[in-house]
């Protein structure tokens, strides 16, 4: 006996969001993985810039001091990561804005592809000679 169309629609659907929810947990495992296999101190560029200028010419002196320091490392960590978040917002709004747009004119387009045909006569003229 054959299943019916909303059964294998149903199994189709069920197979695929079990797939979806794999593919979210190995992404999940593949970020937070590494961390616990991987040795080494988590540095910044800057301080590590900072050594290898001391190395090449131990007498350089920077041009300007930082305006704001912050307080901690957990504050500077802080406002990164608020930067990040910014730079993602502004990033995400601007591909939604020319999404949307594309999408809204596509329809405005279609609307007048069906518009502009020839109207349909519903009365025909009368050709009484």
């Amino acid at each position: 006996m054959s299943q019916t169309s909303n059964q294998k629609n149903n199994n189709l659907s069920t197979n695929h969001n079990q797939g979806n929810w794999w593919l979210i947990l190995s992404v999940i495992a593949l970020a937070m993985l590494p961390p616990f296999f991987i040795e080494g101190e988590y540095g910044g560029a800057d301080g590590e810039a900072e050594e290898v200028i001391s190395e090449i010419q131990p007498d350089y002196e920077p041009w300007f001091n930082a305006i704001f320091e912050p307080a901690s490392g957990e504050i500077e960590g802080l406002l990164f990561v608020t930067q990040g978040v910014i730079g993602a917002g502004v990033i995400g709004y601007a591909i939604g804005l020319y999404k949307g747009r594309n999408q809204r004119n596509s329809e405005l387009g279609m609307r007048k592809e069906l518009t502009s045909s020839t109207p349909i006569e519903t009365n025909p003229p009368n050709n009484k000679a």
